[in-house]
């Protein structure tokens, strides 16, 4: 259980450098998300010879939920601040709490319960900010993004042992998909090449790789709380490298949230420490 939990963190820390990565890049949406997808099939093709099987109907449905998430993130992150994309992303153990049930039959606990109008009350904050109408689309995308990332986390619970089949045509489906969009877009630049090699590679496709492993011995529930650590780190990198500032009700919003999973682990945390 440790190593799965530390393959999930590990997973996370690659996952937070999305921010700055896509900031720094002068390629549109579209163009990232449909080059990094293609990177990352290739990488877990190449390293996992069990995700080149045929998907099953099963397996390509997650593999859909996969694809909206990551298309749908570069998207947000184009359109708003990296901060509200990835904070409002990471709603999505909200939203597992209502699919668990019904999919994989892991029932919330009470805290969990209670933690659930918590994260809705900081999803909120984020549009108290003024936004431009670019940014208002960024923040939407980044709701439809996480209620994709619930249903993703989900399904690769529901497929454990075809996890790493799902992501990696789920990568062929999000390259293909975003493509025709991605065409006539501005041309690459050498760091722009550069920094798609990092964020198909690494930023993808080793982090689903370690968290598809990860979550074959953690319940999808622990698996959405652990994650984020992710929102923790992606502002830090944006506003390092990219030089990005959150918005105060941004910040505020985060802190709901990452209260309202402090909440939510400590108790378990603390009776798993007297057991």
């Amino acid at each position: 259980m440790l190593t799965s939990r530390l393959a999930i963190l590990a997973a996370a820390i690659l996952w937070s450098t999305a921010g700055a990565a896509i900031k720094l890049c002068g390629l549109d949406g579209f163009q990232i998300a449909s080059g990094r997808s293609a990177v990352a099939a290739l990488v877990i093709f190449a390293l996992f010879p069990s995700a080149r099987a045929l998907p099953t109907r099963r397996t390509l449905a997650v593999a859909v939920a996969y694809a909206a998430t990551v298309v749908l993130f570069v998207l947000a992150t184009k359109h708003t601040t990296a901060a509200n994309a990835i904070f409002i992303q990471d709603t999505a153990p909200l939203y597992v709490m209502l699919l668990s049930p019904l999919v994989l039959r892991e029932r919330p606990t009470r805290q969990e319960l209670a933690a659930a109008p918590v994260y809705a009350c900081g999803l909120g904050l984020f549009f108290f900010d003024q936004l431009s109408p670019g940014q208002l689309t960024g923040n939407l995308l980044a709701v439809a993004s996480g209620v994709a990332f619930a249903s993703c986390i989900v399904g690769l619970r529901w497929v454990r042992g075809s996890d790493l089949a799902a992501v990696a045509w789920g990568n062929v489906i999000a390259a293909a998909g975003a493509l025709p969009f991605a065409l006539g877009g501005p041309a690459p630049t050498t760091l722009d090449l550069g920094l798609l090699l990092f964020l198909g590679t690494f930023q993808l496709g080793f982090s689903y790789a370690l968290f598809s492993i990860g979550l074959r011995h953690v319940s999808a529930i622990e698996a959405s709380l652990l994650m984020l650590l992710e929102p923790v780190l992606n502002p830090v990198w944006t506003f390092l490298l990219a030089g990005e500032r959150p918005g105060p009700w941004a910040l505020a919003g985060g802190a709901v949230i990452l209260a309202a999973t402090l909440w939510r682990t400590l108790p378990k945390a603390e009776s798993r420490a007297g057991a």
